[in-house]
């Protein structure tokens, strides 16, 4: 009987402004609870989540950072080193959705290899109040290269299938640098998103669109 695989380690680094449910997104997926008044996050810290695809092992370090302004500074010392990105905004927050594109700005500046980005549209369960209408945040994802989640940590809501689609795309990702380097031993450009299929650049601009947007 052939033994089974070992766990292939993958760093996910969770931004986000503070109040939009990192921690709660997080904690909804490793533990499986929800608590309401979630206590703001003051400084970095990374839960594990183990899982198998197919014949892949997987196990996430899921790192939840800290979303208040006076943190910010702090942020590429935690997401320097990450396979994947997770942005996340709250749906009833309209600033928390602009400021989405501050952190792919960090990301392009930062981030010195291939990883994996995925914005989450959280707070479905106050879809009532949403300021941020769906096709607005999916176009926004669309231009650049990224996954797109609605989610509701509270509900429980999209996050396993969000966490199971960045799993996928790392393992997809593992395997095209793998056959990248096996034909050409070279490695993609600085500052790029993967789709698993193929590399792309990291734009803090739509694709093919030179206007400014208030939105994002």
């Amino acid at each position: 009987m052939a033994p089974n695989p070992k766990y292939t380690d993958y760093k996910v680094v969770v931004l986000g402004e503070g109040r939009v449910g990192k921690t709660s997104l997080i904690l909804r997926y490793v533990r499986q609870i929800f608590a309401e008044n979630q206590q703001a996050t003051i400084q970095a810290s990374f839960l594990t989540k183990k899982l198998t695809l197919g014949n892949s092992r997987v196990q996430l370090a899921i790192w939840d950072t800290a979303g208040q302004e006076r943190f910010h500074a702090l942020g590429p010392i935690y997401y320097r080193d990450a396979d994947a990105a997770l942005l996340v905004y709250d749906i009833t927050d309209r600033d928390s959705f602009n400021r989405v594109k501050n952190w792919v700005k960090e990301l392009r500046k930062f981030v010195q290899k291939e990883i994996v980005v995925v914005i989450a549209a959280n707070k479905q369960d106050l879809a009532r109040n949403q300021q941020i209408p769906d096709e607005e945040s999916q176009e926004y994802a669309k231009s650049i290269k990224a996954g797109h989640f609605k989610t509701s940590a509270k509900a429980g809501k999209g996050v396993e299938h969000m966490f199971l689609h960045i799993s996928r795309q790392l393992l997809a990702q593992k395997s095209a640098e793998i056959s990248t380097a096996a034909a050409s031993g070279g490695s993609g450009p600085r500052g790029t998103v993967t789709t698993g299929r193929r590399s792309v650049i990291i734009s803090d601009e739509p694709a093919g669109s030179d206007a400014k947007s208030s939105c994002c």
